[in-house]
Formats: structure tokens, sequence, C-alpha cells
């Protein structure tokens, strides 16, 4: 970590620190208070857990910041069985915004809400997301931080029709915190046991009143990580260097997680009452952050399009303009010889020339995230609408993420060619307007309203040099900044949809021992058209301590402006190789244009307690059909170099590999989640116990033509089938400790989007124990994946692993696709101050 960045955060701290400890003691014990009355699952009043027809997990925010990592994605992970997240280093944008899985769909198949609000999407779209997630654009969850949290609710079921597109999987709500006194603020550092990836994290928050009658709730946090290696050095660049070759780099390449620098979030969460039961409320967030990771190696003596031709033998511009160098035409790359005469050649140019030891560029990029939403709530006192309750709401949302590349070169601008490139932005801005109803007619709860929302993805063009076509690109030389080409003006523009929504939802009680719950939904889009969905649910209970729950829906998800419209150049390995891939519209390669993914769910549970055991389990089916994805790359047709030229893609000639956004093909997801929890008293003090289990199996189905089987594969296996965790936790006067154990099951892992392995199922423990200086101030130490337990290990730095395997050429140790990521143990320290 940079000094001058550990400095600034502790700096900070020190005065937030000074200054918090001359204002008042306030308890703060009901802040860790389970909540057990959640807003999700029903449009009309909220419903206790154990009451809901639909399974709903709690977890309250102190429960997450046990959980060692400094990543709210993370931090779910280890909370939520049935929530995977990769780590997704050497993956374009997908580095920097990582998409995470609920039930085994892809990140956006996930409506992601705060306070009981949409959240906008990320404008960050994972072009390679390991399979699951490739073209994913889901919101950015990373920016919320845990102690900004009152709680998180887990809807795990299909809910469309309550809360419209993306609600396949189900929806996780972050409630923010609103107290209105007191505080904290903490400080942790760690670093994993390889001695990287070293990380300061400052965070804090405040609760003040507004006048008498509301509250204001600040919150922040700074945080700046190291980037980690799991690297070996490349056999190709190892050779290289057994040659005699002394500018190549220690590693060439590097597999881990990327650097980010000046993290820092802030949110507000604020209310104020009216009177007459009527309240006004506001929050939003700023977000910003910068983020440089690795790439792929660049061989001096291999690269096509750069450094070499199609045939293999060394690529050499003939600089006089008219060909009259005589430039060698057929030099192979061993023959260094030659290759010195023709650096020495004023007429003729090869990159070696500027780049002797090859080169890896450097992905880096500047995300920042803002919302605002505000609305006021209450109830209708007289008139024909006397004791409905209503919520009206604005919200306003913006992500951009400005990109560049670093370290690398537009190859087909030869020797003028700058080194960095400022390769442009991508910017989501959503507009949302809610108005909901709701009243109580005795036993039952009718909830209706209105939604419109406004998106648009907006493509903002990169600097002529990481995009333009030099004067060698008619020689073959690659065409803008190699790796991740700059955003030309012709893909700029800003694309825009609306739609507009209307809903009822009825909950009825029909008896003490029998809930049942109805929703319809109709929604209508700019784009495509309009759909309706709807919704069944019931609780039936049994005895006293045993109840059953079911449901069955229908919903979808409707494609994104930015998987509809968007265009990128990026670097992607095709049999091996290295290979310049460009995203385009299907409309500009002559295919329709992107429909709703549409789903068919039914799930069946059951809820228990036995004794001082609570538990649940819920066994779930969701069947999607024209599931949106990113093709597998292929060399375009003539008929799509036709239709690219007449929709003005330049040079459509010079393209070599294209995909784009259908819907082609069907899944069907099936699984199970155990839930349990149980209380008592050993050694001395408090004991809380909770298991959860979850299996979850997907299917591909209706196999279209553009999807290859090795997608296919990891679609099905690429996320392992069983998960679970056993956490305990044990509270004595003083001190408090918290055990986790992670178990991840068997899945296909896959590295570089190439090849892949069976991977063993795998063991993590989690650890945190805090001590209680006083009444205010407390201490922390605590690991994650304390024993150090290994992702899956690339056998091999060379040759085969296995029959028709490659081995580890590219320098990594593990594969990538670990859904306990590759780093190893993490230790920490922390220190919090309560006020």
């Amino acid at each position: 970590m940079k000094i001058n960045n550990i400095w600034k955060i502790n700096s900070i701290a020190a005065a937030i620190i000074a200054g918090g400890i001359a204002l008042p003691t306030v308890a703060t014990a009901a802040q860790a208070t389970l909540e057990e009355v959640v807003v999700v699952g029903s449009r009309g009043a909220p419903r206790s857990v154990g009451d809901s027809p639909v399974p709903v997990d709690v977890i309250n925010a102190e429960e997450l910041g046990k959980a060692g990592s400094n990543d709210l994605l993370m931090q779910l992970q280890s909370a939520v069985p049935s929530l995977n997240v990769h780590l997704q280093p050497i993956s374009d944008a997908a580095s920097m915004i990582r998409p995470a899985n609920l039930r085994g769909l892809s990140s956006d198949s996930t409506l992601v809400m705060v306070n009981g609000k949409r959240r906008h999407r990320a404008s960050v779209i994972a072009f390679q997301g390991g399979g699951v997630n490739d073209g994913s654009q889901g919101p950015d969850i990373s920016v919320i931080p845990s102690i900004a949290l009152k709680r998180v609710e887990i809807l795990r079921d299909g809910a469309a029709a309550q809360y419209g597109s993306d609600a396949v999987a189900g929806v996780i709500n972050f409630v923010l915190d609103d107290s209105s006194e007191g505080g904290s603020l903490t400080i942790k550092q760690g670093e994993y046991s390889k001695g990287d990836g070293a990380t300061t994290v400052i965070a804090g928050k405040i609760g003040m009143s507004l006048t008498d009658a509301g509250f204001m709730n600040l919150s922040f946090q700074m945080k700046d990580n190291d980037a980690t290696s799991r690297s070996l050095q490349r056999p190709d660049a190892q050779a290289l260097i057994d040659a005699g070759n002394t500018s190549v780099t220690l590693p060439a390449q590097i597999w881990g997680a990327p650097e980010i620098d000046d993290d820092v979030t802030f949110f507000f969460n604020s209310g104020l009452d009216l009177g007459n039961g009527a309240k006004a409320y506001a929050f939003g967030n700023y977000s910003e952050r910068d983020i440089d990771g690795g790439f792929y190696f660049r061989n001096p003596d291999g690269r096509g399009g750069v450094f070499t031709k199609g045939d293999g033998t060394r690529l050499i511009a003939d600089v006089t303009g008219d060909m009259s160098g005589n430039c060698p035409t057929a030099l192979a790359p061993s023959d260094y010889a030659g290759r010195d005469a023709v650096i020495a050649d004023p007429n003729c140019y090869i990159l070696n020339q500027a780049a002797p030891g090859g080169y890896t560029p450097r992905f880096t990029g500047n995300i920042t995230d803002s919302s605002f939403t505000m609305g006021r709530s209450g109830e209708i006192a007289a008139g024909p609408m006397a004791g409905t309750a209503y919520d009206v709401s604005g919200s306003v949302g913006r992500n951009e993420a400005s990109f560049g590349l670093n370290n690398t070169f537009n190859p087909s601008m030869g020797p003028d060619s700058p080194r960095n490139f400022e390769t442009g932005s991508y910017i989501q801005l959503a507009k949302t307007f809610n108005l909901d109803m709701s009243k109580e007619y005795g036993s039952m709860s009718v909830g209706y309203g209105a939604e419109w929302r406004e998106t648009t993805f907006s493509v903002i063009s990169g600097e002529e040099s990481s995009w333009k076509a030099g004067k060698y690109a008619t020689q073959g030389f690659n065409v803008g900044s190699h790796g991740f080409a700059g955003f030309s003006p012709d893909s700029a523009g800003a694309f825009s949809r609306r739609n507009y929504a209307m809903y009822v939802d009825v909950s009825n009680q029909v008896s003490d021992n029998l809930l049942v719950q109805g929703a319809v939904r109709y929604e209508d889009y700019t784009s495509f058209g309009d759909t309706t969905n709807y919704k069944l649910a019931f609780n039936l209970q049994l005895t006293d301590n045993v109840a059953l729950r079911g449901s069955h829906s229908t919903g979808f998800r409707a494609p994104t402006q930015g998987q509809a419209n968007v265009v990128n150049t990026q670097t992607t390995l095709v049999d091996g190789q290295l290979t310049q891939a460009q995203t385009l519209p299907g409309f500009k390669l002559g295919a329709g244009d992107l429909q709703p993914e549409e789903s068919t769910s039914f799930a069946m549970g059951i809820v228990a307690t036995l004794g001082e055991v609570e538990l649940t389990a819920d066994w779930f089916n969701i069947e999607v059909e024209d599931r949106i994805a990113l093709t597998s790359n292929a060399a375009p047709t003539a008929a799509q170099r036709a239709a690219m030229g007449a929709a003005g893609v330049p040079n459509p000639e010079l393209i070599g590999e294209v995909n784009y956004f259908t819907n082609d093909f069907n899944t069907e997801t099936s699984g199970l989640d155990i839930v349990a929890t149980y209380g008592t008293n050993l050694f001395g003090g408090s004991t809380d116990f909770s298991a959860a289990y979850n299996y979850t199996d997907t299917e591909v189905s209706d196999q279209g033509n553009v999807t290859s089987d090795s997608k296919v594969k990891r679609l099905e296996e690429g996320l392992p089938n069983h998960r679970a965790t056993f956490t305990m936790n044990q509270q004595w006067e003083d001190i408090s400790a918290f055990v986790r154990t992670n178990y991840f099951g068997e899945y296909y892992a896959v590295h570089a989007d190439w090849f892949g392995t069976d991977a063993d199922a795998a063991v993590t423990v989690d650890v945190e124990v805090t001590y209680n200086l006083t009444e205010n101030f407390n201490v922390s130490l605590g690991a994650q994946n304390i024993f150090d337990q290994k992702a899956e290990r690339i056998e091999g730095s060379s040759g085969a692993v296995g029959e028709g395997v490659p081995g580890n050429v590219l320098g990594a140790i593990y594969y990538e696709t670990s859904p306990m990521g590759i780093e190893g143990a993490f230790w920490y320290m922390s220190a919090g101050y309560n006020f």
C-alpha cells in the first residue's frame, strides 16, 4: 500500500476519533438486535420472517462485519450459501465490478434494493464473467459498506410480479441504519499470509436528530487495497529469459486481485415526522474508487497482429509509405540476427524496437457511483380512501466507469503510438418514480401502485489514438489500444428506454392457520412491448410449531440498454491464442433485437420450531426461457461484415472475431435451501449456532447455435452444487468470539476461459475474537480462511495435465474461478470506538 495513502486515511481517522471522544456516550446494544419484521416478499403490510409465505434471510450489520472480508459481496457470500461471488482477475471490466449469483442465476437476475427502492445498475458489463455471468450487467453492490446498514433482507424467491424486472432469482434489500443518536468508528488493517494484498479500511457513522421529529444518519468508508499475485513465470517468458532476453519482467503476467486506491464511499439516511402520521425521507450515496489490474503478456516473438503475422513470421512495417523499403517478408521469430538488422534499418519497423521484452498492458478504471431518493409516506385520514397508506417517491442513480489501458500500444500507429490510453467511459443513469398504496380490510391486506422508469446507457468515446486505424493497419497491424481498444465515435451515444408498470398485491389471512397471497403486475417497455406476470403463495400453519409454505410465479428480465447497444473490443483466448474480439449490437450484425427472458418458478418449504431450534427448508425450481447471454467468439461471416459496413462500423474487414448479445437458450435451475438456528448457554456465556445448506443444479435446454458446449458446461457446473456454512457466536461479558466453517462442493474450474478441470470440494474456516477494553472501545483479531485452504491448482508449468488438457502456460497457480478466491488466508486486526 502506498505510504501517502496510509498517512492520509490514518490522519483522517485520528481527527474523527479526537472529535468523537468528546461526544456523549450512548448505548448501542439495540443496534445489534435481529429485526424479524421485513418489507420484502409482500407489497402490503410488513410481515415477520416466520409468517412469510416465501423464504427471507435477515442478516444484521454486526454479523456482516465479522466476515473478515472488506467487500460486502464476500461478506454476504459467507452468510448466504445460495450466493456465490467470483474473483475476476484478467477479466476486463468484470475485475472492477464483480458479479454475484443468487440461486445459480446470473448477477442481473437478482433485484437489488436499498430501503425498499430499486437500486440502479452498474455501467460495467461483465464481458468475461466466468461463464454464468458472461454479459451480465447487475448493480455494484461493493459500494455499499456494511457500516451504513441496519440489516440485509434476502428474498429467495421469484418476485417479478411484485417488483418488476430482474427479480427472477430473488431480491436483496439493504436497509440503511436509521439511528438518530450515537455512532461508531472502526479502523481495520490486514494482509494475506503470502505477504501481499495489504488493506486499510476506516469506517464510521453517526446518528443525529433532525429537529425533534426526525433523524439523520451519516456513514463513510475509506479503503485502499494492494494488489495480490498468485503467479508463476510463464514458460514462454522464461524461455525468452533463458535465450538471453533481459527485458522480460518477472513475472511477465500477474493473476490476482487488482490494486484499489482511494476507495471512498458516503451514505446518508434521513427521515422526518411531518405529523398526522406522515413522514418525509431521503437517502443516497456518493462513491468513487480507482482500480489498476493486470492483463495478458504479449510475447515479443509470438503475438499475432503485433509482433508476428498469421503465418508465424515476424510482422514488419515498411515505413516509406510506398513499400520501397525492401523490408523482409518472411523473417522467422527465431532469426534474432535478422531481427536486429530490421531494427537497424530506418525504412523498416518492428514493435520489438519499443518493447524488446514484450509487454503486459495494465487495465485501469475510475468508478463513480451516486444515488438520491426522496419521498413521503403516510396515511390518508379522510374521504373514500381513508385508512389507505401511501408512499410516493422519486429516485435517480448514476454509475460511471472511465477506462484506461496503460503499458500498451496501438500497433497500427507504429513508432508514433503512445503507451498509455484513455479508452472512454460507460455511464448508466436510472430515474424512477413510485406510487405505492396499501390498506387493511379486516384480515386482508391489499397493496397496489404504479412505477415509471427511464434508463439511459451512454458510451463516451476514448481519445483518438485509442481507436484510430493508423497507417500500418493495412500492413497487418492491429487497430486500437491493444488489449482493450478505445470506444470510437461511431459507437458513442446515449441509448434510453422508458417503461411504466401497475401492480396489485393481495394477502389474506383466510383463517388462523392459512395465509394466501396473490400478485399481478403489468409492465410496458418502449423497446420490446408489454408483459404481464403473476404470483401465488401461501403459508399453512399445520401445528403451533410447523408450517408449510409455497409459491408459484412467472417473471421476466428485460435486456439492459447496455446489452442492447454496447460496442466493445477486448482481448480473449480462443483455443489458447490471444484474439481481439469485438462486441457489437445484434442489429449491426444483421441479428434481431433482444427480447426479455421469461421465467416460471415453483417453491415449497417448511418452517419448524423444534424446541430451541428454528428450522426452514425450501425447495425451488426456476425455468428461464430465451436467456440473454453473450455469444461465443467467432469470425464474422460475409453477411455480418456487410451488415457491419451498412451500420457504419469502421474497418469491418480488419475485425477478426465478433460476439453479440442474443436470446439463445433455456435453463432449468432447481435446488434446496436449509437454514437452522439454535441458541443456548455454554462455557459460562451465551452461544448461538446457525447452519445453512444450499444445493443448486442448473441444466441448459434448447441450446442455440451460437452458444458453445464449453459455455454450457460452465453454466451447468461452474458453481458448486453444494454450499454450506456452520457458524458459532460466543458472547461473554467482555469477550466475544465468532467461528464460521464454509463448505464449497465440487465444481468445474476454468482457467482463462480456455480449459478446465473438475475441482475438489474444499472447506475454509473464518475466526474473529473481540475484546471490549472499555464500554466504548474494543479491539478484534481475526482471519478469513485461517488454515490457508488452497484453491484448485493448475498442475504443470508446460505440457499436458491429463488427457488433452493444456498445462499452465499463462503463469497462473490456481484456477481463478474458485468460489473461495485464490489468495488464501487473510489476517486482520481492527479497533472500534462506539459513542
